[in-house]
């Protein structure tokens, strides 16, 4: 997977980077490559903890992202580090690497859910990942700042609790819509359509668009007639990587009047994870629901 870009300008840091273990105020320097991660962090950490996020814009496409030289100055500088994993953004990888530290803590979200190079790697959609990560990271501060290990697991607590919310608004879902066709232009919200139990379509369209590959004229052709024909109840699409064929789609999708809904692969700056997750599935349900579908 073709997957951000631009590392060998990033490793261009110096060497006194790598002594500091601690931000600036003197809290624990927590960096993660994508903001979602980097707000569970500030949630579990609270004031104890200086949490930043590498990818953070939602207006752009995380694909084309490039790393700078501050960036890797400050994943050197980071007592904790979190990615993704699962190829998905494989620059950290080459990052950390050019920074080794014994003390480092380095928590991959793909190896606490058992996901490697090829499966879906949108994985903040899978509703087990975060509770994960929020564990993972409690664990971490908790050894590296013992003092304060019953703060770590107060807030660790109150993050799970704040995911039932969600985790009832699935259910409800599911048990409203398990079955329904859908569509997808890439397999960002694959992991929450599993979750809703909804019945996804032309996933070899998906895959060639997430891995910049030439779709197939019959793959386009049968997901054009899936819209068209109403096979489908819902279209969703990654509203941060829409290229020529995939505003096609979306325009194709309202011209026959299914339901269109954009998700995106980073936390907008103004909501937390909790609400970001709670506003994709309120779009989602009102595009399943609506009589035009």
């Amino acid at each position: 997977m073709k997957r951000l870009i631009g590392i060998a300008a990033a490793l261009l840091f110096t060497s006194n980077a790598l002594s500091a273990s601690h931000a600036a105020d003197g809290k624990m320097a927590v960096i993660a490559a994508e903001n979602f991660y980097g707000d569970v962090a500030r949630q579990i950490g609270g004031d104890r903890v200086a949490a930043s996020s590498i990818v953070s814009n939602p207006d752009q496409d995380p694909h084309l992202f490039e790393v700078s030289p501050a960036i890797a100055r400050q994943i050197a500088d980071a007592q904790i580090v979190i990615y993704n994993g699962a190829d998905y953004d494989p620059w950290m990888v080459k990052l950390l690497a050019a920074s080794p530290r014994p003390d480092r803590v380095v928590i991959v979200a793909a190896d606490l859910v058992g996901k490697r190079a090829g499966d879906n790697p949108h994985l903040w959609y899978e509703p087990g990942t975060m509770p994960a990560v929020a564990g993972a990271l409690a664990a971490a501060l908790a050894k590296a700042d013992p003092a304060h290990a019953d703060d770590y697991a107060a807030r660790l607590k109150t993050f799970v609790a704040s995911l039932a919310a969600i985790n009832e608004k699935i259910a409800a879902l599911r048990a409203k819509f398990a079955g329904v066709a859908v569509t997808a232009t890439e397999p960002v919200f694959g992991y929450m359509a599993d979750a809703l139990a909804l019945r996804m379509r032309n996933e070899r369209l998906q895959l060639a668009i997430m891995n910049d590959t030439e779709p197939s004229a019959r793959d386009i052709a049968a997901f054009e007639r899936d819209l068209k024909t109403h096979k489908v109840r819902v279209l969703f699409y990654n509203k941060q990587a829409s290229n020529k064929l995939v505003q096609h789609l979306v325009e194709v999708a309202r011209a026959s009047n299914i339901p269109v809904v954009g998700v995106t692969e980073i936390r907008p700056p103004d909501m937390t994870f909790q609400e970001w997750m709670q506003r994709e599935l309120d779009a989602s349900e009102h595009a399943l629901a609506s009589p035009s579908s």
